[in-house]
């Protein structure tokens, strides 16, 4: 009897990442496809990937959904794992991957996170544009659809979603504070551009009064209390960032 044993691709987008794509890379090598997107690279990211011995795509995006859906178009295997040079697959999770695919009748299943500021574990806060406690990164070739948004971009599906898996992916979102204030400004400069080009970017007492109702649930609906300081500036940024957003469209040029 042979048996048919689902191929995985997995899809990494990446810029400019020499630091954090090796790890990466040595994560998923369990894969029998990676695909690595460069986009606007100038440094080693791209010799990197093929020397692990990844698929490699080179070019120039503005738009965050439309570099994903051009590296998921790429891919040719029957499931698709979707990471960022940041994250980890631990041997438990690439295990259960593997059961998941070889079983599922789905069409895509969640993934939690276990996000890290550092070397420290930050387990609650996240959410709300700045940052994710988990995300559906495990789907069927074909039926994920990024939408055209420079930062945190719409996404749909076509199918049905499964069971969230249980081993979690290990996201390393910041090295410390001041990448956390770094992103925070990259974010909600790529937001205001997204603004400016729906010709609706709001008004400041809306956006205020979000940054309110987005303190309280990351800081206390979704525990961030729990981290001390870390926690309050998670659900901080959380909040400053559809503010800020608002501030750049309305007063910066571009």
């Amino acid at each position: 009897m042979s048996t048919n044993i689902p191929k995985l691709s997995v899809v990494i987008t990446a810029h400019n990442e020499e630091a954090r794509l090796p790890s990466c890379l040595s994560h998923v090598a369990f894969a029998d496809e990676i695909i690595v997107l460069c986009d606007k690279c100038t440094d080693r990211t791209e010799e990197i990937a093929a020397s692990a011995g990844a698929k490699t795509l080179v070019g120039s995006w503005q738009m965050e959904g439309e570099r994903r859906n051009f590296a998921l178009a790429e891919a040719t295997g029957d499931w698709v794992l979707e990471v960022d040079a940041d994250e980890h697959v631990s041997e438990e999770l690439a295990k259960e991957i593997r059961e998941v695919i070889s079983l599922s009748n789905f069409g895509f299943h969640g993934l939690p996170v276990d996000n890290y500021i550092g070397n420290r574990l930050v387990r609650n806060g996240w959410g709300s544009s700045f940052g994710k406690s988990s995300y559906r990164g495990l789907f069927r070739r074909g039926i994920k659809h990024w939408g055209p948004q420079r930062v945190h971009p719409a996404v749909k599906f076509d199918g049905d979603e499964g069971p969230s898996l249980k081993y979690p992916v290990r996201h390393y979102v910041d090295r410390n504070i001041s990448d956390m204030i770094k992103r925070l400004d990259s974010y909600s400069t790529a937001r205001a551009a997204d603004l400016r080009d729906s010709g609706e970017i709001g008004g400041f007492a809306n956006n205020l009064r979000r940054l309110v109702s987005r303190f309280i649930r990351c800081y206390v609906g979704r525990k961030g209390y729990k981290e001390g300081g870390l926690g309050f500036l998670i659900a901080l940024f959380a909040g400053l960032f559809p503010v800020i957003s608002y501030l750049k469209a309305r007063y910066e040029d571009n």
